[in-house]
């Protein structure tokens, strides 16, 4: 087996780190890269309450800010 340089040094470092051989630190690292997730994650969902704008015409409002700002930095002469 011949392994890429940065691989080689980092099985190296796994060697010197737990004092192990070439083929314990490549083997632990293998089973490690293989096992499942311990726990999957999770967005945590929170209620926002009712919309505060029409959402219908939201890409409409942000299309106006957009082009409010680009008239306020031509004028600055941005």
């Amino acid at each position: 087996m011949t392994l890429d340089p940065d691989v080689a040094a980092i099985v190296k470092q796994r060697m010197r780190d737990r004092n192990v051989g070439f083929k314990q630190a490549l083997n632990d690292m293998l089973r490690e890269s293989s096992a499942p997730p311990r726990e999957p994650f999770r967005t945590k969902s929170r209620r926002m309450g009712p919309p505060r704008i029409n959402l219908d015409k939201a890409l409409q409002i942000a299309g106006e800010l957009e082009d409010e700002e680009i008239i306020r930095k031509m004028r600055m002469g941005k």
